[in-house]
Order: structure tokens, then C-alpha cells, then sequence
């Protein structure tokens, strides 16, 4: 319950007088003030100290400027000292003021009077209460790891940021258990934190993000090929290159270690790459595979009476007329023995002369050759046979038909080298008629199996 609050109102009654400069002002104070001889002003009646029983029901008086308050028991009062010196000071009755000529609107000072102040208070030059600042004073009961924050007549004690109050103490707030501030990695310090990120990623501005780097646009580490990804990069090489086991410089890679048959002859190895090559009398054909040349019809060195024949990797040069007395050329390649001539009696009547190359080390038994009667008598009876240049058992002759015969190669030869082999066609009849003709065989051996 609350009354109402009067404050002072001054009546004024002026008495003017011709023989004095002083000027008397008689006051009469309003309901809830009396008059204070001494300090010649209005003062306030306190009625909760003559008013029996001013407040019912439990509450408690509070006295008022011009009277009283009647408020719960628990209530909080402040009073402003200010205001209530400043409402005494309006509320005189007989306030005579002496105005002079020097300073007619200055009251003249009342140093024989002090006010009381509250707590936490204190009286300035002017006469009032002002607060005291006990952080700046240094009246203050904080600890050196408090704050001290000033209040009106009075002080209290906070935290520095990034601290609370566990009891009297000021202890550390770990940001990092709270909800989350980092967007990878919380570090805890004292009173504050910071955020840090992963392997691959940089804090944002806002010191709280973290983005992605782009290692092969800030600084490419990779020593040939670099790709982004999300925090992190890799590195790859160029073709004919391999990473290393740092995984960032590039190696070259030893594509003729890699397999003995990436090329026919010879792998040589170059950085990044690699390239076959042929021996002598052949060509790289595809980048791998080697391909003999016919010299016979790019460079022929043989002498016009010299026919040239190519085999695998050379070639060699062989006389036009191959024939050795009594023998006559009659054709090309062909030799005949004249029947007139006696001592042909005893030789073979024909002898053609052929050449062939075949590869070295040729897989066995394989047919190299096929000879054939080119005249066929009747009632005749054609058996064939090696005759010479079989001496370690390289060839066998196998008959096909009455005809013909095959000569198979029954051991591998290894060249290079030149095989002169003799294949004989004996012809009889009934009549005991007997003639042979011989087939003179050069066969060559190429340096290589290709």
C-alpha cells in the first residue's frame, strides 16, 4: 500500500525595506515538512515514527519525502541523496538570502553544516553525495584475477572473458566442449581458443572455416602432372614415367625390363620412352619387329658376272655360270655333261644349281625343300638320294612320290652360315638304262631367328 508522496511548496511573503539592502522572505512549509530552526529550512516528517501503526498487514513503513510508503517486508529501497537534499533545500520557510552587488544570484555557502552519506558514498565540494569508485581508488576486495566492475555505491567482481566463477575463483572456459566453433580442430587457451584444420585445408577469414588448398595452383609439388582433390592432391607421371615412392617425383620407367620380347632384337631405353633396333641387314618395321633387307635390290655390290642372292640379314654374290668342266651352261643354273665326251659316261648328266636361305635355329623337322623330275620317261623307275653334304645327319630326303622328294631338316641349324647339299635322282628302266641328275643345293643360315 502506498500514500501519497507530498513534496514542499513555499508561500512567499516579501518585505522590502528602504534602509537596508536585505530583502526578508518569511516561508510557511506544506503538508509533511516542519520548519528546522537550525539549518533554517523545511525539513521532512518522518511518520513512521509518530504515525501508530501507520502501516497494516505485515508491511513495513518507509519514510518518504513529504511522507511514507508502506511496502513488503522483502522490498529493496535506494534512495537518491541527491534528490533528497535537493528537495529539503526547496522546502524552507524562513530562508532569508543576501544577495550584494558583486554576485546577486550566488547563495551565500553554509560550511558549518555536513551531510551524512550512505555507504559506498561520499560528500563532494558541493555538498552532495557522489559514488566512489572503488576499482579506480583501488578499495576494492577482487582478486588479481578478477575484473572490477564500479556500481552505484558499491563494486562488484567479474570474470575476464573467456573465464568463469567457480566459487571465489576465476577458472577457464574450454570453448572446445562447447557446441562447435571449429569446423575441424578446437584448441583450448587460456581465455580464449583457436581453430586449426587438417592436412590440406587453410582457415577461412572467419577463423572458424576451413577450405580447401589447391596445392597444384599455391605451389604444384608434383614433378610432372598435379590434380586437386579435396585435402589433398596426387601426382602422375607422363607417359613413359612412373611415380617414385615419394609419390611426387616421376621415374623413368625401364620399359626393356619390363618384358624380354617389347622388341625383336634390341631394346634401347630412353627417358620417357624406349625404341627398338635391327642388326645389320634388317629394318625396324612397326616400331618392334625387324625386317630383312634385300640388298640384292637396294644396294647390289655383285659384279655383272655375278648374280646376287638375298637371304636373311645379307646376301651373298654367286657366279652367273656356275659349271666346272666337262659341264656346259645350257640355261640358267643348269649344267649339262656332253654325251660325246667320254669321261661324262661316269658323271651325273645334269647338275642345277639352287639357293635358299632359312632362319636360324628353325624349329624341327620341318620340309625345306621339294625336288622334282622335270622329264618323265616311261617304264622308268625315279629313286632320290642325298648324295653329299649330309655329313652330320642335318637332312633327310623323303621320297612323295614317283616323282618328287622332300628334303626335311631334321637338326636345327644355327647360322650364319652356308650348306652345300647334293640331291640325286637316279632314273633306270627295264632295260637297265641308267642316268642321274643332281640338284645342287646351297642353303644359308641367316645370323638370327627372324
Amino acid at each position: 500500500m502506498l500514500t501519497a508522496m507530498f513534496l514542499a511548496a513555499l508561500i512567499l511573503i516579501t518585505v522590502h525595506s528602504q534602509e537596508t539592502e536585505e530583502t526578508i522572505t518569511y516561508t510557511q512549509c506544506t503538508d509533511g515538512y516542519e520548519w528546522d530552526p537550525v539549518r533554517q529550512r523545511c525539513k521532512d516528517i518522518d511518520e513512521c515514527e509518530i504515525v501508530p501503526d501507520a502501516c497494516k498487514g505485515g508491511m513495513k513503513c518507509v519514510n518518504h519525502y513529504g511522507g511514507y510508503l508502506c511496502l513488503p517486508r522483502t522490498a529493496q529501497i535506494i534512495v537518491n541523496e541527491r534528490e533528497e537534499a535537493a528537495a529539503e533545500s526547496t522546502s524552507g520557510r524562513n530562508n532569508v538570502i543576501r544577495r550584494t552587488p558583486a554576485d546577486p544570484q550566488r547563495a551565500p555557502p553554509n560550511p558549518t553544516h555536513q551531510i551524512q552519506c550512505a555507504a559506498g558514498y561520499e560528500q563532494s565540494d558541493h555538498n552532495v553525495c557522489q559514488d566512489i569508485d572503488e576499482c579506480a581508488t583501488g578499495t576494492h576486495t577482487c582478486r588479481a584475477d578478477q575484473v572490477c566492475v564500479n556500481l552505484r555505491g558499491s563494486f562488484t567482481c567479474q570474470c575476464p572473458p573467456g573465464y568463469q566463477k567457480r566459487g571465489e575463483q576465476c577458472v577457464d572456459i574450454d570453448e572446445c566442449t562447447l557446441p562447435p566453433y571449429c569446423h575441424h580442430r578446437c584448441v583450448n587457451t587460456p581465455g580464449s581458443y583457436y581453430c586449426q584444420c587438417n592436412a590440406g585445408f587453410q582457415l577461412a577469414s572467419n577463423n572458424h572455416t576451413c577450405v580447401d588448398i589447391n596445392e597444384c595452383d599455391a605451389n604444384n609439388p608434383c614433378a610432372q602432372q598435379c590434380y586437386n582433390i579435396l585435402g589433398s592432391f596426387i601426382c602422375q607421371c607422363n607417359p613413359g614415367f612412373e611415380l617414385s615412392s615419394d609419390r611426387i617425383n616421376c621415374e623413368d620407367t625401364d620399359e626393356c625390363r619390363t618384358s624380354s620380347y617389347i622388341c625383336q632384337y634390341q631394346c634401347v631405353n630412353e627417358p620417357g620412352k624406349f625404341s627398338c633396333v635391327c642388326p645389320e641387314g634388317y629394318q625396324v618395321v612397326g616400331g618392334r619387329t625387324c625386317q630383312d633387307i634385300n640388298e640384292c635390290e637396294t644396294t647390289n655390290e655383285c659384279r655383272e658376272d655375278e648374280i646376287c642372292w638375298n637371304y636373311h640379314g645379307g646376301f651373298r654374290c654367286y657366279p652367273r655360270n656356275p659349271c666346272q668342266e666337262p659341264y656346259v651352261l645350257t640355261s640358267e643354273n643348269r649344267c649339262v655333261c656332253p654325251v660325246s665326251n667320254t669321261i661324262c659316261r661316269e658323271l651325273p648328266y645334269s647338275v642345277v644349281y639352287k639357293y635358299m636361305s632359312i632362319r636360324s635355329d628353325r624349329t624341327v623337322p620341318s620340309d625345306i625343300f621339294q625336288i622334282q623330275a622335270t622329264t618323265i620317261y616311261p617304264n622308268t623307275i625315279n629313286t632320290f638320294r642325298i648324295k653329299s653334304g649330309n655329313e652330320n645327319g642335318e637332312f633327310y630326303l623323303r621320297q612323295t612320290s614317283a616323282v618328287s622328294a622332300m628334303l626335311v631338316l631334321v637338326k636345327s641349324l644355327s647360322g650364319p652360315r652356308e650348306h652345300i647339299v647334293d640331291l640325286e635322282m637316279l632314273t633306270v628302266n627295264s632295260l637297265n638304262y641308267r642316268t642321274s641328275s643332281v640338284l645342287r643345293l646351297t642353303i644359308i643360315v641367316g645370323p638370327y631367328a627372324f
